[in-house]
C-alpha cells in the first residue's frame, strides 16, 4: 500500500425495527474492526432502533476505527428481509449521516436487504 492511498472499510449496517447493529469490517469483510448495537447506549429497550442511539452508536465505533487508521466506509445497509419488511429501520439514515459527521468519507452505499427468491410461505394476513 502506497502513501497516499487511503484506508477503507466496510461499515455494516443492520437496521431493524427492533434494534441497530454497525459492524466495521476491513474490505474483505474478514477482519472485523468495531462492532456496537443498541442496547450497548440506551437504557431502554424501545429506544434501540431510535435515530438517537444509531446517531451515538456511530460515534463511537467510528472513532474506533479511526484510530486503527480507516479514513472512509462504503456502507452495506440491510433491512429485516425474508418475508418481513424489506425496507430498513429508522437507525440506518441516522447511522449514515453520523458516520460522515464523525470525519469519516462515505463511499458507496448500498442495500444487501435478503430477498426471498420463493423461499416459505409468508405468515397468514389478517382478514382486512
Amino acid at each position: 500500500m502506497s502513501a497516499d492511498e487511503s484506508k477503507w472499510g466496510i461499515a455494516h449496517v443492520h437496521a431493524s425495527f427492533n434494534n441497530t447493529i454497525i459492524t466495521i469490517t476491513d474490505l474483505t469483510g474478514a477482519e472485523t474492526l468495531a462492532k456496537s448495537s443498541g442496547g450497548t447506549v440506551v437504557k431502554q429497550n424501545r429506544d434501540e432502533a431510535s435515530p438517537y442511539a444509531a446517531m451515538q452508536m456511530a460515534e463511537v465505533v467510528a472513532e474506533e476505527v479511526q484510530a486503527q487508521g480507516i479514513e472512509g466506509v462504503h456502507v452495506r445497509v440491510r433491512g429485516p428481509g425474508g418475508n418481513q419488511q424489506t425496507n430498513p429501520g429508522p437507525g440506518a439514515q441516522a447511522t449514515i449521516r453520523a458516520l460522515a459527521r464523525a470525519g469519516l468519507e462515505i463511499g458507496r452505499i448500498e442495500d444487501v436487504t435478503p430477498i426471498p427468491h420463493d423461499g416459505t410461505r409468508s405468515a397468514k394476513s389478517s382478514g382486512f
